[in-house]
């Protein structure tokens, strides 16, 4: 694996670096075709859309601009170029969902049906991006995992009707299962409240996060999850105790680890293990490392503004329950 060599020594000098950094305009070649990292209700953009169609909303009592999607990107993208120098950094992929639509002035009281495409106006309340570091792998049973990194800007999550403020952001680093595309988010590369005011602020905790995080201490915890396995009763425990958990009383609920997944996506995580032609194990005992990903999968179902937390609540989940198998009692109940 290169990510030890190559990852940068620690920086001391991230605000000035933030301050002095002039932001370059992501120009890659086109990606190949292949599995979405995200699916749900999603939309595939691409940054020339959210630059050139898309209004940008404003704080409405002082109507100052809020940051762009499209800044967003720009700058997460110019952090990881600048961080990872001299690897190659993919184009990023973008997945808009929750569509707010208006009206130009001088359209405001035409009929719909004569509305021109130029009366229109459009940005999307949640956007979720996503970019390699192919130059950064390693290789777990089999199956190549990529450094990614990417971002969530959820609107939903803001209070736009106030006056201009810090705004939220969500930003990972972590590794792209690229047999399925599946994100393997781990808590020292996920940043679920970023709050910031400009794109300098924002730019410089990205950095810090980089700079924070261990893809060695990441890929070995994913290592071990190739050691355990579940046995088929295990297995289907596991999953009853997962579906018994949704309707539990919230008082018992807090003596246990938090699990966010839905009922629909426990239903997909039981489907796939009988037919995923990758992570599929019927009959047999299945590895936790397989267990893992059937999660990751079931989680690209999830909305944009919860994907991240499901995401690391499936590694928390995959640890968990192999600790419980080494006789830990936190995650025990799942089992028992």
């Amino acid at each position: 694996m290169r990510t030890l060599d190559l990852l940068p020594t620690r920086r001391s000098d991230l605000q000035e670096i933030a301050e002095t950094v002039d932001f370059m305009e992501v120009v890659q070649p086109n990606k190949k075709d292949n599995p979405h990292f995200i699916e749900a209700n999603t939309n595939e953009v691409n940054l020339q859309h959210l630059k050139n169609d898309c209004i940008v909303p404003v704080f409405s009592k002082d109507n100052e601009l809020t940051i762009s999607h499209a800044n967003f990107i720009e700058t997460v993208w110019d952090a990881a170029n600048s961080f990872f120098s001299g690897e190659r950094i993919d184009k990023p992929d973008i997945r808009v969902s929750h569509i707010v639509k208006g009206r130009i002035p001088e359209a405001i009281y035409k009929p719909v049906n004569q509305l021109l495409e130029s009366d229109k106006t459009i940005y999307y309340e949640r956007m979720m991006f996503c970019f390699e570091v192919p130059t950064i792998y390693e290789t777990i049973e089999g199956n190549k995992l990529t450094l990614s990194i990417g971002g969530v800007r959820a609107y939903n999550h803001m209070n736009l009707y106030s006056k201009k403020g810090v705004e939220k952001f969500k930003v990972f680093i972590g590794f792209k299962n690229q047999v399925c595309c599946n994100l393997c988010v781990f808590t020292d590369g996920l940043n679920n409240c970023l709050e910031v005011s400009n794109t300098n602020e924002l730019y410089r905790m990205v950095l810090e996060m980089f700079n924070n995080y261990n893809p060695a201490k990441h890929i070995h915890l994913m290592q071990t999850l190739t050691n355990s396995y579940l046995t088929e009763h295990q297995f289907c425990q596991l999953l009853g105790r997962m579906r018994l958990y949704q309707s539990l009383p919230q008082g018992y609920q807090k003596d246990i680890p938090r699990m966010l997944l839905t009922d629909t996506q426990v239903n997909s995580v039981s489907k796939a293990y009988i037919q995923d032609e990758n992570f599929g194990s019927l009959g047999s005992d299945i590895s936790m490392w397989y267990f893992y990903n059937l999660l990751t999968g079931a989680n690209k179902s999830s909305y944009i503004d919860s994907f991240l937390d499901r995401s690391l609540n499936a590694t928390e989940m995959a640890v968990g329950i192999n600790s419980a198998l080494q006789g830990d009692e936190k995650y025990r109940w799942f089992l028992d």
